[in-house]
């Protein structure tokens, strides 16, 4: 009976809080009735990756283990061994020293004296000055003459130099004063020659990136007298040689140009007539990292004297493949002005009783072969042909009477010769402890037959072969010996040929102090008997020695 009594009352403590709820609510009306929503109890924390929970960290414990050391002299897995590098300061390069001087002499009365100092001035500007004299004075073996020749050559040369740097443009103004006094042959009606000879020079050059195009641009006032030819007396040459070329991009690479040289030629107190001469070079470029084409022409034009017009090609292509094998050929040429600078170079003794024209290079082709297959060695095989208009040779003896003497000069010619020529290249060069070189090349020349002269003997003197041998070796800092060989064989006339030139020579240098050294060298060491022009021999054995400081 009570447990009945329990049951009931049980249900009636859970119905009482509905009943009391539903008796305090206002009953349901058309447009208004109360909805109760019972919702289940939900346990989960939403945002539960929020709440942090500490680990327990457990104190780190320390196993002890005995130390093992490797006692092997080259560790495994390390092959080669490696040392620990000793520690050294940052490496600079030696500032170049901007002075130098020399003084030196031999037998035959042979002088060498040099001096040069750069001044590097505020504003980055720079003023070189130099002077340089050299010759030799002494008896000499002339061919076909019975008693010795007392020859005697000097040449001065001093100059100046000077660039002023801009923001994009440098400007140079530079120098120039040459004096040659020398002597003819035995016999001839002056035993004294002398040639003046100076310039000034100005110009400017751009250096920027920037620029949409580079140019350069220089003038030349030039000076040149002889005072003692035998066919002309006291010639004097003034020129204003005047030079400019710009060039400029189309692509990365690709650009286009144009050169352009003037002489202007004036003389004075002799028979030649006045002229000027214009050089353009038009040109294409192409390059990238196989291949350098350059396209162009010269185009010479003259008046007053000289061919009025004249065309030659300016082409050469190299290609490049496995980074040191080079493939290149060409097809050049153009205009050399023979001015009175010009002859000295060819020959000081020669002279010419007419107005001599500009050698013309009508072509110049050849094909060649480049490589380096191993760092510092060089090989170059080339061949090809050459035709020149107009070209010198310093051959021959004009004969005069005057006041009843035989007198006799070096008479120069021209006459249009062209050439089959191969050569081959070897230079091989290691640190500042050894280099060396060797080239030969090889020549077939022919002449253009005038009338009923074939020419031949025009050639006499032209090389048929060149070779020269020369190393330079360093076994110590401060020792230098140099030592080389040079051989020049001369075209064949008929069934007879000019001695062969061959000079053996030996030099050296020893540093006795820091910046002062001594030097000397010795040529034509087998003492033979050659000339490089007609009538005028080389010295026997000879030799110069001195002293040179850098400062």
């Amino acid at each position: 009976m009570k447990k009945v009594q329990y049951i009931f009352g049980a249900l009636a403590l859970i119905a009482f809080p509905n009943w009391a709820q539903a008796q305090t609510q206002a009953k349901d009306t058309t447009l208004s009735r109360t909805v109760v929503v019972e919702q289940e109890y939900n346990p989960d924390i939403m945002d539960a990756s929020k709440v942090n929970v500490l680990p327990q960290v457990a104190p780190p414990t320390v196993s002890k283990k005995a130390v093992e050391y490797d006692a092997r002299l080259v560790p495994e897995g390390n092959i080669p061994a490696s040392t620990m590098q000793v520690y050294t300061g940052a490496e600079s390069q030696d500032k170049a020293q901007r002075g130098y001087a020399r003084l030196g002499y031999g037998n035959y009365g042979n002088l060498d004296a040099r001096a040069n100092y750069l001044f590097i001035l505020p504003n980055s500007d720079k003023l070189n000055l130099n002077f340089h004299m050299n010759g030799m004075d002494g008896k000499l073996k002339v061919p076909d003459f019975a008693e010795k020749w007392d020859a005697r050559y000097y040449r001065t040369r001093v100059g100046m130099d000077y660039v002023h740097a801009f923001r994009k443009v440098d400007l140079n103004v530079a120098g120039n004063f040459g004096l040659s006094n020398f002597n003819f042959m035995p016999y001839s009606i002056n035993n004294k020659q002398k040639f003046l000879s100076g310039d000034v020079h100005f110009g400017v050059k751009s250096t920027s990136e920037d620029l949409p195009f580079q140019f350069h641009a220089e003038t030349n006032l030039m000076f040149y007298e002889r005072q003692y030819d035998l066919s002309q007396k006291d010639g004097q040459e003034a020129m204003v040689r005047t030079k400019a070329g710009a060039v400029g991009s189309i692509s990365e690479e690709q650009s286009v140009g144009v050169d352009l040289a003037m002489d202007n030629v004036f003389y004075k107190n002799n028979l030649f007539d006045d002229y000027t001469s214009v050089e353009l070079n038009p040109y294409y470029l192409y390059q990238n990292d196989d291949w350098k084409i350059r396209l162009g022409a010269h185009v010479d034009f003259a008046f007053g004297f000289g061919k009025k017009f004249q065309v030659s090609p300016d082409v050469t292509a190299q290609y490049i493949f496995s980074d040191s094998y080079i493939l290149y050929a060409q097809a050049t040429g153009g205009r050399r002005t023979n001015d009175f600078r010009r002859l000295e170079t060819v020959s000081p003794y020669g002279q010419s009783e007419m107005q001599l024209d500009a050698t013309y290079e009508q072509l110049n082709a050849a094909l060649g072969f480049k490589t380096s297959p191993v760092t510092g060695l060089w090989f170059n095989l080339y061949g090809g042909y050459q035709d020149l208009k107009n070209n010198l040779a310093s051959v021959g003896v004009s004969s005069y009477f005057v006041d009843t003497n035989n007198q006799s000069y070096l008479q120069l010619f021209q006459r249009n010769m062209h050439n089959i020529y191969a050569g081959a290249e070897v230079s091989y060069s290691y640190k500042d402890i050894l280099s060396f070189s060797a080239s030969g090349v090889y020549r077939d020349w022919k002449v253009a037959k005038v009338e009923e002269d074939n020419g031949d003997w025009l050639l006499a003197y032209m090389p048929s072969f060149e070779a020269n041998i020369h190393a330079d070796i360093r076994p110590i800092s401060s020792v230098l010996i140099s030592f080389g060989y040079q051989h020049i064989t001369r075209e064949k006339i008929g069934n007879e040929r000019v001695d062969p030139v061959g000079n053996l020579y030996l030099g050296g240098s020893y540093e006795v102090f820091k910046g002062i050294s001594i030097y000397a060298r010795a040529n034509n060491l087998l003492n033979k008997d050659y000339q490089y022009y007609w009538g005028y021999p080389t010295e026997g054995i000879n030799f110069v020695g001195g002293v040179s400081f850098r400062f």
